[in-house]
């Protein structure tokens, strides 16, 4: 079968690699990359017959998966943390690639060489960070965003590095080949940016009103890869052209559905790619070598992660956010196996020094989830020792702070919460550690504290002892549980409220004494459920009694060990209470200047008034010598029948 039995028993034994990786909690191309090893000609057991072939399909991997790149990347991201990610990373790439060419040096190699060591070890791994991060539940938190930002510049650099690097190996011919590829580049660019997206937005929308799936496909993928082949015949990089390409279709309307369908594809021919790099690990070398290459893992880490946490703190970024960062970002990433395979095809250097780069980069991913989880408990060793970052406040009445309501978190659901309890009267702060969302919070007059909950000093300046309750809206469960835990060292009897994305999130939050855990997710479900039945025409008693069902099964296990059995009996009884009706009085209303008792409103309708809103305020079961003014909006029990005869009292419809 020749290539064809090489690509399925790569795909076979990937495979089982991506399985054991899944397993142990690493990402795939980890399973991948030992996948090649197992089939390479290093390994002496099953290999594959023609290894150039599935290194010249691997090219189609690399040049999808800069494609992919060009579609995901968006301005919009980088705003949040622009300034350290557009100015610090490639301030970390040009500072990392001086300890590599250094490192270089000391290890005897040539100094193109060094450089090239230099540039492989200046890119940490995207996908690594990200799956570490999502199962550290840590996604969305200040630390995250300045990792996600810088990972998108580095990720971004290989292109002109794949540009630059090759031709370091003779500079004074390389020079001015250097030389022309820039113009070459800049003529590229100018015709893509200037033409491309004038015709291929206009060339997909045609093709998208042809309403064909498949057709759309193959246009994305011919797009992407007939581009990269033009520019691979114009003189320059096959991917580089990909990535081009990608960046033009994203900022089309077409951009996510054309990413979307390009992922199945891009995952297919990367799993070559990666299992290709696997199979030129030189086992032997490594087992050789293993001495040298621990020591240049720790001292690649040491030294990466060093940089990237002075240079986070440089830019204002205090706390854990430098601490995270470095022990976040301190690996060697995948697109460094892209820069090794260009090296290697243009002869830069051998294969030791390949095997070198890739035993590092594979150890420091493997490394990664278990240096990432040291942040939090080197952050509170730190707190101990060292004297804590003064706070910075907004808009608090120290004079009156007490009996409060404290928010975790200043995101969306953070401050829907503050505009509500500033409606109302209810004295609240807000606690937010991304900088940014503290800002927005003190221009919009919301009292604020910049800093992260989990820290003493924090807890101080909110004055959780004080609090009448505390609510927990970040994402994170494992940030959620520590504040917890502190929060009832102070006070033991605060109730908490905190917020979880899942039933196994949920029971742990309750494990650690949470009072009362919502699912977000859960509850966004059922308001959407609410509204398509309301609009289907079903009784509101029916949806009431559905979503009062759904949550009784989900919480209702919960309520019994957890809370007060009065609470349980109350919401099982929901189901057979009456329905409720708002009614707003108009200035004509015959209500207005009689109280409830004047009105004998239950006598002549048979209605109970339940609650009043006036001037935004809410009250409920109002006495019978409330007087009406006409600028109510009143809930009244009862009948279908009881509730029309009051509407037909109050708004004088006989």
């Amino acid at each position: 079968m020749g290539i064809a039995a090489d690509i399925v028993i790569l795909v076979v034994v990937a495979l089982f690699g991506a399985l054991i990786a899944q397993r142990l909690r690493q990402p795939l191309i980890i399973g991948y990359i030992l996948a090649g090893v197992v089939v390479g000609p290093y390994a002496g057991g099953i290999g594959v017959t023609d290894s150039h072939e599935i290194e010249l399909l691997a090219e189609i991997g690399v040049a999808l998966l800069l494609f992919a790149l060009g579609l995901e990347f968006s301005l919009a991201e980088l705003k949040p943390v622009r300034k350290v990610a557009l100015i610090g990373t490639p301030i970390q790439i040009c500072l990392t690639m001086v300890l590599g060419f250094s490192i270089g040096r000391y290890l005897e190699l040539p100094v193109s060489q060094s450089l090239w060591f230099g540039a492989l070890i200046a890119l940490s791994s995207t996908m690594v960070v990200l799956k570490t991060m999502m199962n550290q539940g840590v996604l969305g938190t200040l630390s995250s965003r300045v990792m996600i930002g810088m990972l998108i510049v580095q990720d971004l650099a290989v292109v002109p590095l794949m540009i630059i690097l090759p031709q370091l190996s003779n500079p004074q011919s390389g020079l001015p080949l250097l030389g022309i590829a820039v113009v070459k580049s800049a003529v590229f660019l100018f015709l893509m940016f200037y033409l491309g997206t004038r015709i291929l937005p206009k060339f997909l929308a045609v093709v998208a009103s042809w309403h064909s799936r498949e057709l759309f496909i193959l246009t994305i993928t011919a797009i992407g890869l007939g581009i990269g082949y033009a520019t691979y015949l114009f003189g320059l990089s096959f991917a580089f052209g990909a990535f081009i390409a990608g960046m033009v279709l994203s900022e089309s309307d077409f951009g996510h559905q054309a990413l979307n369908d390009i992922i199945p594809l891009r995952d297919i021919f990367g799993l070559l790619f990666f299992t290709s790099v696997g199979m030129l690990l030189d086992l032997h070398f490594m087992v050789e070598q293993w001495q040298m290459i621990l020591l240049l893992v720790l001292i690649v880490a040491m030294g990466k992660g060093i940089i990237f946490a002075v240079l986070v703190r440089l830019f204002g970024y205090g706390n854990i956010v430098p601490l995270a960062v470095g022990l976040g970002l301190f690996q060697v990433g995948e697109f460094s196996f892209v820069l090794a395979r260009v090296g290697l095809e243009s002869k830069a250097f051998g294969n030791d020094l390949y095997s070198l780069i890739l035993a590092t980069s594979v150890i420091s991913m493997v490394a990664t989830p278990f240096l990432s989880a040291m942040v939090a408990p080197l952050y509170r060793l730190r707190q101990r020792f060292f004297k804590h970052e003064p706070i910075q406040t907004a808009n608090i009445p120290y004079s009156e702070f007490s009996n409060h309501v404290v928010i975790g978190g200043g995101g969306q659901v953070g401050q829907h919460v503050a505009y509500i309890l500033q409606q109302i009267g209810v004295p609240f702060v807000l606690v937010e550690m991304d900088h940014p969302r503290m800002l927005e919070s003190k221009n919009a007059n919301l009292p604020v504290i910049y800093g992260d909950l989990s820290q003493d000093v924090v807890l101080e300046a909110a004055k959780v002892v004080d609090a009448r309750l505390l609510l927990l809206t970040m994402p994170s469960v494992v940030v959620a549980r520590e504040i917890v835990r502190k929060v009832h060292l102070l006070n033991g009897a605060m109730h908490i409220v905190a917020k979880a994305k899942s039933e196994e999130q949920m029971k742990a939050l309750y494990e650690n004494g949470v009072y009362m855990v919502v699912m977000a997710e859960m509850e966004a479900g059922l308001e959407v459920a609410r509204q398509t039945l309301l609009h289907l025409d079903f009784p509101a008693s029916v949806i009431q009694e559905y979503t009062d069902g759904v949550r009784r099964k989900l919480y209702a296990p919960i309520y019994k060990e957890h809370c007060d059995m009065k609470l349980v009996t109350r919401l099982d009884r929901v189901k057979d209470l009456l329905e409720i009706s708002w009614v707003t009085l108009s200035l004509e209303s015959p209500l207005v200047g009689k109280s409830i008792g004047e009105a004998a409103i239950r006598n002549r309708t048979g209605v109970s008034i339940v609650g009043i809103i006036h001037n935004n305020i809410f009250g409920s079961n109002p006495d019978v010598n409330y007087r009406f003014d006409g600028n109510e909006m009143v809930a009244v029990v009862g009948s279908q029948k009881e509730r029309e005869s009051f509407k037909f009292l109050a708004l004088d419809l006989t």
